[in-house]
């Protein structure tokens, strides 16, 4: 995958600020050169971005003939419907009918969809504030996740949660967490919990690259790695911590290399395509069921919108982000599932007309279902409540 255009910054030395003139023209002279220089990268090469479209397609093609059909149109079901659902979501935010915050998951579809697709149903989920397309390709229902935005009772946390906060204990899905690298420790804990019990549950923990940057992470991967848990760290790399690129805040932008330190396994994967990350969660999963060791993904991928719903994004050119649209995980996969013959043009469309239906119809629940009831503030606050009188 291309890398992002974005000059790295650089210390200052003794040299270059030696002489205060001198210093502030050859700076000026030095940010002429990286804005030229950056007007260069930022121009797209339409030849080079369909050589590596065709190359990406037939990559893919190869692994759509060792999956079957059914499991195939499952998961572009589900890459649509987070995608429209993502879009019905900041409709509803624009409108006032979601509050806080709200990050959305428009352009990272293959890694959750593909991830998740590798797992059993009794393995467990650990993610990140960023966690809509998780609960959906889990199969939480649209209703009860659009419910939950809005802060309804018939929301997936009671209308309480929100949409950092999203948790389907049913499904193993354990959230939904606002603190930057906070799951991370805590999938650690549950790896511990199913070894302890002698399973051989498999635990999944999704973070962003910022995260990668808490201490939480390195003492997590540690721990995992010297008592042998059956935990996979994913690290979704969409290049940016919010409006920081990755390049400008981690001293080593390859985060699977952050694996070689703790002698732990791992792997790099292509995000944008939906099935390279299903195999490789695969086998990672394999490792942890049979021989009870974690591993480590890093994840590449993209996403189209802001951090978030307040973010206007101006930290990244239209260039930069069309060059990433042009490998639109959704589209490649669709594509290529018609080039293989698995669906046709029709069948396309009533995937479309399916996913639109199904969101639309997550709207009209969200909005008829009744706000909490104010004693619901006391609710699951502890686990063993104290009584009144008491």
């Amino acid at each position: 995958m291309s890398e992002l255009k974005v000059t790295p910054m650089r210390p200052r030395t003794q040299t270059e600020g030696a002489s205060a003139g001198a210093g502030v023209a050859e700076e000026r002279d030095g940010q002429g050169r990286g804005e030229q220089a950056r007007d260069e990268r930022d121009r797209i090469d339409p030849a080079g971005l369909r050589e590596e479209h065709e190359r990406r397609q037939q990559e893919q093609q190869k692994h759509i003939e060792g999956v079957d059909r059914e499991t195939l149109l499952r998961m572009l079901y589900q890459m649509v419907l987070i995608r429209r659902f993502e879009e019905k979501a900041a409709e509803a935010y624009t409108l006032g009918k979601i509050g806080g915050f709200c990050h959305l998951y428009i352009g990272q579809e293959a890694v959750a969809v593909g991830a998740l697709s590798a797992l059993r149903p009794d393995d467990y989920v650990l993610t990140s504030y960023r966690d809509h397309g998780h609960a959906l390709a889990l199969g939480m229902s649209a209703d009860e996740v659009m419910a939950e935005l809005f802060g309804r009772a018939g929301g997936c946390s009671a209308g309480k949660g929100g949409s950092m906060h999203l948790f389907d204990t049913d499904k193993h899905f354990l959230g939904g967490h606002g603190i930057v690298g906070g799951q991370i420790p805590l999938a650690t804990g549950v790896a511990f919990a199913t070894k302890y019990k002698g399973t051989d549950q498999a635990t999944l923990c999704f973070f962003g690259e910022a995260a990668v940057n808490q201490g939480a992470f390195h003492e997590s991967l540690n721990m995992a790695q010297l008592w042998k848990l059956p935990c996979v760290y994913i690290c979704e790399n969409n290049q940016y911590g919010m409006g920081t690129s990755l390049k400008r805040a981690m001293s080593i932008s390859d985060v699977s290399q952050k694996a070689v330190g703790y002698g732990m396994e791992s792997e790099f994967v292509d995000g944008m395509d939906v099935l390279a990350v299903r195999a490789a969660t695969a086998r990672a999963v394999e490792r942890a069921r049979k021989d009870s060791l974690p591993s480590l993904i890093e994840i590449r991928t993209y996403r189209f919108m802001g951090h978030s719903m307040s973010d206007p994004g101006h930290y990244r050119t239209r260039a930069e982000i069309e060059q990433y649209q042009e490998r639109d995980p959704i589209k490649v996969f669709g594509d290529n599932l018609r080039e293989k013959g698995v669906l046709d043009d029709e069948g396309l469309k009533a995937v479309e007309a399916r996913v639109r239906e199904e969101v639309e119809r997550s709207v009209k629940f969200a909005d008829a279902s009744p706000e909490p009831a104010p004693e619901e503030l006391f609710t699951d606050i502890y686990a063993s409540p104290i009584k009144p009188g008491r």
